[in-house]
């Protein structure tokens, strides 16, 4: 075995890849994609299955993917059979004798995986670097059992592997520095950014997000708004590319859930991490996404079918606005309404027959109306943590006491210049505001944890999760202070200490630092 760590797996001539000889065990999806990228950045790559047939029949798969590559004139016919020519079968481990590295693309079961590194740790040369893609299981666990825990790392890369272009690298506690350095470097060479995790539970990508798709389903619980009423709000007015649901049946809910869980017990009960019961009753349903055709929407010929949305109401007699002087954004809300020719009381409480308007952090539309000794029937609030200039969407809440002419007055004043307006039941922190928090604050304890620095935090999650900016930056720009507030405050509204901030956030917020600022 190696006394010279600094050489495992390379080679000097920078002008090849890292590695020369690639195996890939295990030839489904993810085996499939990171084959096809080694061999495009010039490895000899080895396909090896257990199951019979299977490397063949990947093997096939990427000669056709490379072909119809060529068709859409994304690569030339020389590139695509260079390609070819570098991938090849192989028959048993023992074909995998002259690999220079081996990645491991098999079942997420910790015993399976540490048996086929303790025989593959036998077969391959000294210098060889061993590393899996687990995307759930602790790389120190895996490696535990090999002499040689050193050359040994996560490589957890992302489906579909050419498309998503990053991948996690992953040391455990005895891995070698020198081993992760040879794999970032490989990384870039194949087209992809590594980001460096130490070995936690979920890694930085499916730690970091936790934070979307549990808090979209505990809002679900409290019966403050349906699927398509979420998934439209963070589309609209947080700017996510997939609401959380439209996200959930997509990857489907027996890869989601079972991670949700996963990360859940590995934290020891996290109230962070907390799954919920309903991903867990559709699961057992077979309500899996789309690869079911049902899942939180039902799907015809891959396309979800998601319910019309309600128009306005038409209200003949608008009543004058009252806006409480603690509203967040005052200045703006109050512009907004001259903009949309409300007519605005400015008095120091509001007319009987006025609307009432709170725009709270945090708080639910309840409580503000009792501390703020406000009339809770003709209150109705509105989320302002985010510049309204810049969404798409307008969300409005009611509490249990708002009649009905209020609550249609105040959507049909907000949905006069066009922009959509969603209406949902009293919520601590709506619903942006506390999926937002809920991100931001889960990432600042990522960073609290040294999981990773905060620029790789930040672009796994942009190159992996597809969010609109990394969580740090998102918290910066809606303001750290803000979503301190928001968290405290829906603390105290549900008393659940899932919501409690990060020291790493609340001691930025508290000074003015950025939620990037990493400690001299």
């Amino acid at each position: 075995m190696p006394s010279h760590p600094s050489t495992i797996g390379l080679h000097p001539t920078m002008h090849t890849t890292i590695f020369k000889t690639v195996g890939i065990v295990g030839t489904g999806a993810m085996g499939r994609g990171i084959a096809q990228i080694a061999a495009q950045a010039g490895s000899i790559v080895k396909l090896m299955d257990a199951q019979a047939g299977a490397a063949e029949k990947a093997h096939q798969a990427l000669f056709s993917q490379w072909d119809k590559l060529v068709e859409k004139e994304r690569i030339s016919p020389d590139a695509a059979h260079a390609h070819k020519a570098r991938l090849r079968v192989a028959g048993t481990l023992a074909d995998l004798s002259d690999c220079d590295l081996v990645i491991e693309a098999i079942v997420e079961r910790l015993d399976i995986k540490k048996a086929l590194f303790a025989q593959l740790e036998a077969i391959v040369p000294a210098q060889a670097v061993l590393a899996s893609n687990t995307s759930s299981l602790s790389v120190t666990a895996i490696a535990a059992a090999l002499k040689h825990p050193e050359r040994f790392a996560g490589y957890h890369f992302f489906n579909p592997v050419p498309l998503m272009k990053v991948v996690e690298i992953i040391a455990g506690l005895k891995t070698g520095a020198d081993t992760c350095h040879g794999l970032s470097q490989y990384a870039r060479q194949m087209g992809h950014t590594p980001v460096q995790a130490q070995d936690t539970p979920g890694f930085i990508v499916n730690h970091a997000g936790r934070g979307y798709g549990t808090e979209a389903l505990r809002i679900v619980s409290e019966g403050i708004a349906d699927f398509a009423t979420i998934d439209r709000i963070l589309r609209d007015q947080a700017g996510f590319k997939l609401g959380p649901f439209e996200l959930m049946d997509l990857t489907g809910l027996d890869v989601s859930h079972p991670v949700m869980e996963s990360i859940y017990h590995q934290y020891y009960e996290e109230d962070r991490y907390r799954p919920s019961v309903i991903t867990a009753q559709r699961l057992a349903g077979g309500l899996l996404g789309r690869k079911t055709g049902e899942g939180f929407y039902r799907h015809e010929g891959g396309v979800a079918q998601v319910p019309a949305e309600a128009p306005p109401p038409v209200v003949a007699e608008m009543p004058p606005v009252w806006v409480s002087p603690r509203a967040a954004r005052r200045s703006e809300l109050l512009q907004l309404l001259k903009n949309l020719g409300a007519h605005i009381e400015t008095g120091q409480s509001p007319s009987p027959q006025a609307l009432t308007l709170v725009a709270p952090l945090g708080f639910d539309i309840t409580t503000v109306a009792v501390v703020e000794r406000l009339d809770p029937a003709r209150t109705v609030g509105i989320d302002m943590l985010i510049d309204d200039a810049t969404t798409k969407r307008r969300v409005l809440a009611t509490n249990p006491a708002t009649r009905s002419d209020m609550r249609d007055a105040a959507h049909a004043l907000f949905a006069r210049d066009g922009k959509a307006v969603s209406v949902i039941r009293d919520s601590g922190g709506f619903v942006t505001q506390r999926v937002v928090a809920t991100i931001v604050n889960i990432a600042s304890d990522i960073c609290q944890q040294g999981v990773c620095s905060p620029k790789d935090l930040e672009t796994a999650v942009t190159l992996g999760l597809g969010y609109p900016m990394g969580p740090l930056a998102m918290g910066d720009r809606y303001g750290p202070t803000n979503v301190l507030e928001v968290l405290f405050n829906m603390q105290t509204v549900y008393g659940d200490q899932r919501y409690r901030p990060s020291p790493w956030l609340r001691r930025r917020g508290a000074i003015g630092l950025s939620l990037m600022h990493e400690e001299s």
